[in-house]
């Protein structure tokens, strides 16, 4: 499957845009802007944006996390882009994936859908950290893997299989025994795969995430993530705000 070029790499970021205030909940700056987070994603950055900026429909941009997924069907390689955005008052999740309609990988179609959640009605920020060789942590060591579970519908998820008594020998009908999760959206972060900024990253948009939602102080916007609200001229920026990338 013919795949979207990746992007050219950022330039160093100026002093002012690497500059960071800390709040009380933010013990580190994300790795990059939100526009350099899709343009290293390299997934049709510009479509990209320019679906987050119309759902942020002119919010400013207090925190963000991108997440580029790949997953091998056969012979294809199939990727999909999950992004979040949080506002003052509302969670902002764009996905986009696309399909190939010809073997030639010519005609490609991009589906997308967004979803604006008010901050509000956020019933839980879950975090489940993985560790490796914890029998010899250290406060230094790196979260290994981490799993950002957000709840706000009161949807759940119900996994099942059958039930034993540990006899390995036993055959008898146990019924079933399960797990309910209530979750709407669950982004998994690997170290290995995705780097450990990425990981970072994750944990303070958790952080910025549940400060927002728990009515704490909230964290001030990254800098350089998003200009303040204004016009409708492209919050991400002039080279970001037209046309689709391929």
């Amino acid at each position: 499957m013919t795949q979207p070029p990746t992007s050219k790499p950022q330039a160093p970021m100026s002093g002012h845009q690497a500059a960071h205030s800390h709040s009380a909940h933010d013990h580190g700056a994300q790795g990059q802007s939100l526009e350099g987070a899709l343009q290293q994603a390299g997934f049709y950055p510009r479509l990209v944006a320019d679906v987050v900026e119309d759902a942020l429909d002119g919010r400013d941009c207090m925190a963000h996390l991108v997440h580029l997924e790949t997953h091998f069907d056969r012979a294809e390689v199939r990727r999909h882009i999950t992004v979040l955005v949080l506002t003052d008052d509302m969670l902002v999740i764009a996905h986009v994936d696309d399909q190939q309609l010809d073997e030639a990988g010519e005609q490609i179609v991009a589906q997308i859908s967004t979803e604006s959640v008010p901050v509000a009605q956020i019933r839980s920020v879950v975090l489940s950290y993985m560790y490796a060789q914890p029998q010899n942590y250290k406060p230094s060591d790196p979260v290994r893997e981490l799993t950002l579970s957000i709840a706000w519908s009161g949807g759940q998820r119900l996994d099942m299989g059958p039930a034993s008594c540990g006899d390995p020998q036993c055959e008898a009908d146990h019924g079933y025994s399960g797990t309910i999760a209530q979750e709407d959206i669950v982004l998994r972060i690997s170290a290995e795969a995705d780097g450990l900024q990425a990981v970072q990253d994750a944990k303070l948009f958790a952080r910025a995430l549940r400060a927002v939602n728990t009515g704490s102080a909230a964290p001030v916007p990254h800098a350089g993530t998003l200009a303040p609200p204004r016009p409708r001229t492209g919050v991400f920026g002039n080279r970001l705000s037209r046309g689709h990338q391929r």
